[in-house]
């Protein structure tokens, strides 16, 4: 569940971002800024107060806030700061469903409003350049992050908006948090929260704050805290039942619960915030609840409704969007099905996604190389032009010389000199750059073979341990359930028969039938280790340790400092890296005592594996085609790790291998 719930990051970050900000007292505001409208103020009042309603409605009925939109652009008459507010309410006018005219009437918002130089205009001005990366959300986070601290917060600082400035820092917590970077994330959070509560504790600004840090701390596996700040954002919301914003809190509230595996109650959450999120047409909101009853209910092994629930996703489509995010949708359709025993289906799924995948890999790989073209071209044209203007320079200095001549022979032939010289030594220097460009452009093809070699170790991998899961749950489920029936049967006829319980070669193969349900229980444990799926990386070592002891072997397990927050993906390689030091120590090394230490140190994963064995000579590695040494290499390898192995005849071997655990993220 993990996995799904780091995999959400994408979609969940966009609609983080661009939640609305509506007042927790929503009647009251409405009914104050309707209440100006038909008083007695001047237009320019009632004009903005009829764009403040454009932001309020945007969300919940698009007809009204088409018509204030209208109505405000009425009433500003030939104000040009007027003028630019209506550029930028256009662009919440079509906030939720145009992007596109969004994005040109923000941009058109930030061109008018750069001539204004009051705090109002810096703020308005900050906000034009958030949504317009808001709008522009496919360039991706660098870019949010880029317009976020280089042109929003220093306009919100200029405003001296102290409360926009931290919802600005909420923002930026969001962001790393979408790039797991959960410390610094609740760093900016915290921030945030901190200065909203001393200058606007009743603000949504604040609400927003809490719900973040509701998401970050499930996402870091913190839940005490997440469950803190989720009572802090609920006594916020009990005042004002009717909310816009309780749609936010219900899919945080079911992101704890599920945090907490409390499965049920998240539905329970999610299903609240499903009737709000139709009810206020906020569409990516609602997909995402819609997949977090999905994720529950694979895991309450419902997988029928889970199965629905992703059809229903891939029909509306707003969360097929993104290529990354259609890709995932198709992945968890094809693990659905196949858990559901559709196997037909679960393929179809299953290339769906691979096709998509593999659409996304080439586009990438097209652009790099079109990119790599472009600059290789550039550079060519620049160095004919260079060469072209060393030539016009020669001509008009040949030209100078020739006039000079017949006045100062002896000053023409010094300029010739050093005129040739220079010549020579930008000659020299021009080939010098164009051997350096030559050298980066292999350079970077090099890195673009040496990632695509990566792809595809990742690939074989991938494929490697769904065999193994495919073959150990064959083998347990079919053949070892038929071996224990028969088991069961034997043994009942020399329970019911004299004859039988007296049969010695019968009682003989009883024996020989529970050992080889024995041996078959172990291939399955092998190929699939439940106990790293059920209790995590530090307790399967410890298992797989205690399993390949015996009376004459002694294996000593260490463990120092590992975390639980290790990807799945890596513990699994990590797993099945012991597994294969332990079983050739075992195999071929006739120890008595195996020592295994296993530590991490942030992001680096150490496993020394010592033995007392008879050793050998280490460069018989270099010709030895074994799978099992081949494997060995291969996840090391994609781990971007460092292999080391000492090893004496007669006095045992030493490995020791240094891992990356952010290498698969």
């Amino acid at each position: 569940m993990k996995t799904i719930l780091l995999y959400l990051f994408s979609f969940l970050t966009f609609t983080a971002l661009g939640q609305q900000q509506v007042p927790l007292n929503e009647k009251k505001h409405v009914d104050s800024l309707e209440n100006i409208l038909v008083s007695g103020s001047n237009d320019s009042v009632k004009a903005v107060v009829s764009f403040m309603l454009v932001e309020y409605w945007k969300f919940k009925d698009t007809t009204k806030s088409k018509a204030c939109l209208t109505k405000g652009k009425q009433l500003s008459g030939n104000s040009p700061y007027l003028k630019a507010l209506s550029y930028f309410y256009e662009g919440q006018y079509y906030f939720n469903w145009n992007t596109t005219k969004a994005s040109a009437a923000f941009t058109e918002a930030q061109k008018a409003l750069a001539a204004f130089h009051t705090p109002q205009a810096y703020a308005k001005l900050a906000a034009a350049w958030y949504n317009y990366a808001i709008m522009n959300r496919g360039k991706g986070y660098e870019f949010i992050a880029s317009i976020t601290t280089q042109k929003a917060l220093p306009y919100a600082e200029k405003a001296g908006d102290q409360s926009m400035i931290a919802f600005y820092y909420g923002q930026l917590s969001t962001i790393l948090m979408n790039n797991y970077q959960f410390a610094k994330a609740d760093d900016y959070n915290r921030k945030a929260i901190a200065l909203l509560e001393k200058k606007d504790p009743k603000s949504t600004n604040l609400l927003f704050a809490y719900l973040n840090g509701v998401s970050i701390n499930c996402y870091a596996v913190k839940s005490a805290v997440a469950k803190q700040l989720l009572q802090k954002a609920k006594a916020m919301l009990a005042p004002y039942p009717g909310s816009l914003n309780y749609t936010l809190y219900y899919y945080n509230e079911a992101l704890y619960y599920a945090t907490i595996q409390s499965y049920k109650e998240a539905i329970a959450s999610a299903d609240k915030g499903i009737v709000l999120a139709t009810k206020y047409n906020q569409k990516q909101l609602l997909q995402q609840l819609l997949f977090r009853n999905y994720e529950a209910y694979v895991y309450l092994k419902e997988y029928a409704k889970a199965k629905a629930i992703l059809l229903g996703i891939v029909k509306e489509g707003t969360m097929l969007t993104s290529a990354n995010d259609k890709a995932m949708v198709y992945g968890e359709l094809a693990k659905t099905n196949k858990l559901m025993g559709n196997y037909r289906d679960a393929y179809e799924w299953q290339n769906k996604q691979q096709l998509l995948t593999d659409s996304m890999q080439n586009k990438q790989l097209g652009l790099k190389i079109n990119e790599l073209e472009t600059k290789y071209r550039t550079a060519e044209s620049q160095k004919k032009i260079a060469q072209l203007q060393a030539r016009n320079r020669q001509a008009e200095l040949r030209t100078k010389n020739e006039k000079l001549f017949n006045w100062l022979l002896g000053s023409g032939c010094l300029t010739l000199v050093a005129i040739l010289t220079m010549v020579i030594l930008n000659a020299k220097n021009n080939r010098k750059l164009a051997a350096q460009k030559e050298i980066n452009y292999r350079q970077q093809l090099l890195d673009l073979e040496r990632k695509q070699q990566l792809k595809i170790t990742k690939a074989i991998l991938d494929g490697e341990e769904n065999e193994r899961e495919r073959v150990a749950r064959d083998l347990h489920d079919g053949l070892g359930g038929m071996l224990a029936g028969l088991k069961i049967g034997l043994t009942g006829l020399t329970g019911t028969k004299q004859d039988f319980a007296d049969d010695k070669d019968l009682l003989r193969i009883i024996g020989q039938l529970d050992s080889s349900v024995t041996e078959l229980r172990r291939i399955a444990r092998n190929l699939l280790p439940e106990t790293l799926l059920k209790f995590g990386l530090e307790v399967a070592l410890k298992d797989l340790s205690e399993f390949y002891m015996r009376d004459d072997l002694h294996i000593d397990f260490q463990t120092f400092h590992i975390k639980k927050d290790i990807p799945l993906n890596v513990q699994l390689n990590i797993y099945r890296i012991v597994q294969e030091l332990l079983s050739n120590a075992v195999k071929h090394s006739g120890a008595k005592t195996i020592l295994i230490q296993c530590s991490q140190n942030d992001g680096v994963f150490f496993i020394t594996v010592e033995d007392d064995g008879t050793g050998f000579e280490p460069e018989a590695l270099n010709t030895c085609k074994g799978m099992g040494l081949e494997n060995l290499r291969n996840r090391v390898s994609y781990l971007n790790g460092k292999f080391e192995l000492q090893s004496v005849i007669n006095e045992g071997t030493i490995v020791n291998i240094e891992l990356n655990t952010n290498a698969d993220a």
